[in-house]
């Protein structure tokens, strides 16, 4: 068996004999410090070439509205404007409701249940985003077969829950995020 001894006790085999006051440790702090400074100065430079793209005051201040729902008498439809859409507020008929319970269980492209589309114990009251999900366009109430809405653009017909019944639309009109804040206020967003 042959064993290797080190001659010179002072430099450790890690280390050159020419440079003795190398300390691995130093140069591994130095190493981190300057990556970590590079990182700092990358964030610095990227941070504001992102924050530009965050929407606008103006544009995070419709993130939601409040509508006074007194206004909108029984089957009539009130339209605002919400993130630059049209919103329906719609205050359903006893009929209108009688209808869209009963074609629950029919045959849909996007099948739904009239009671997921309104808050409980405010079935009267149904709140759509007011945009065809086939092209876009602006729907109009009372007509069509099944007494909805009507897109005039390419014949997409919804019923009075805004559910797809023919047409070329893939999905029903959008329900949005809203609260009733009191028995006639609401928040859509």
């Amino acid at each position: 068996m042959v064993e290797i001894y080190n001659a010179n006790p002072t430099v450790d085999a890690g280390h050159s004999a020419g440079h003795p006051t190398d300390d691995p440790t130093r140069r591994d702090f130095i190493h981190i410090a300057a990556a970590a400074a590079a990182a700092g100065g990358v964030a610095m430079t990227v941070w504001p070439l992102v924050d530009q793209m965050n929407p606008s005051g103006d544009t995070l201040a419709l993130a939601s509205i409040e509508f006074d729902i007194s206004k909108v008498l029984v089957g009539q439809q009130a339209v605002v404007k919400w993130r630059g859409k049209p919103v329906f507020v719609r205050h359903r008929t006893d009929k209108e409701i009688a209808e869209a319970k009963h074609d629950d269980a029919a045959p849909m492209k996007d099948p739904a249940k009239d009671a997921d589309r309104v808050k409980a114990g405010k079935e009267p009251w149904l709140i759509l985003v007011g945009v065809c999900t086939h092209l876009g366009c602006v729907p109009n109430f009372g007509l069509g077969q099944y007494g909805g809405w009507l897109c005039p653009c390419h014949g997409s017909v919804y019923d009075t829950s805004g559910r797809i019944r023919q047409g070329p639309a893939p999905l029903n009109l959008p329900v949005p995020d809203y609260a009733f804040l009191t028995d006639t206020r609401i928040k859509i967003g």
